[in-house]
């Protein structure tokens, strides 16, 4: 029982960062359930909480949602997400962190010292979900790396989360099939994860009312130092 509570109060926080900045939630819940429940259970129970997360903003946002854009994203997301979920298994994490970590401070540093990046179509996004897809199947969450280019698309505050967040949760249950090919989905799983849901969709609804009320440039800086925080994660190996 104290292991759920810890679980619930940890899930009921990152929903409410994920809610404000559309990301974070994920990367930071996965070294909490790691030391919680180990790694093999840590990730998919943070999938199924990830799936109530992302389907709470989805519809909050719903009236500012980019829905042809979500949608190209899901294209690139779904069969590279599935294909990583059922590489779990037996993939080298450790060198593929780190990597993302100096990625994620280099983005930070780029968009405050370095030349504007120019806007991507419609048609990046495929890839950029593809490379989502792969990413988060391996590694429980990689949502700062995608921030860049909803951002650079021109997207802010109600839109950016709410579109972000549809095509995450595409991603999430192509992960959840491979996972539960892959043997991963138990019945402790499914209980950890709906006993999480709660907690999870009270955070999703809390941030929604702070990120109306927050200027676009603090917005951005949130965004950022989101990035920071997922990097050093990275960095340091969680």
């Amino acid at each position: 029982m104290e292991t759920l509570l810890a679980a619930s109060a940890a899930a009921f926080a990152l929903a409410l960062l994920s809610a404000v900045t559309g990301f974070g939630g994920g990367v930071l819940l996965l070294p909490v359930f790691t030391a919680l429940f180990g790694l093999r259970v840590a990730v998919p129970v943070l999938t199924l909480a990830q799936l109530a997360s992302n389907g709470a903003r989805v519809w909050l946002n719903r009236r500012e949602l980019r829905w042809r854009l979500a949608g190209r994203f899901a294209l690139g997301a779904v069969p590279l997400a599935v294909a990583g979920a059922l590489l779990l298994a037996h993939a080298p994490l450790g060198a593929l962190k780190r990597l993302l970590g100096v990625f994620l401070v280099g983005v930070v540093l780029w968009r405050r010292l370095g030349p504007r990046l120019p806007r991507p179509t419609d048609r990046t996004f495929v890839t950029v979900g593809a490379a989502s897809g792969l990413g988060s199947a391996l590694l429980g969450s990689v949502g700062p790396l995608t921030a860049p280019f909803f951002l650079a698309y021109g997207l802010s505050r109600a839109a950016y989360v709410g579109t972000k967040a549809a095509g995450a949760l595409t991603l999430h249950l192509s992960k959840t099939v491979g996972y539960a090919a892959g043997g991963l989905i138990t019945s402790d799983v499914l209980l950890l994860g709906a006993a999480l849901t709660p907690a999870t969709l009270l955070g999703a609804a809390a941030g929604r009312r702070i990120v109306g009320r927050i200027s676009d440039r603090v917005f951005v800086v949130l965004v950022e130092l989101g990035l920071l925080a997922a990097a050093a994660l990275f960095l340091t190996g969680w």
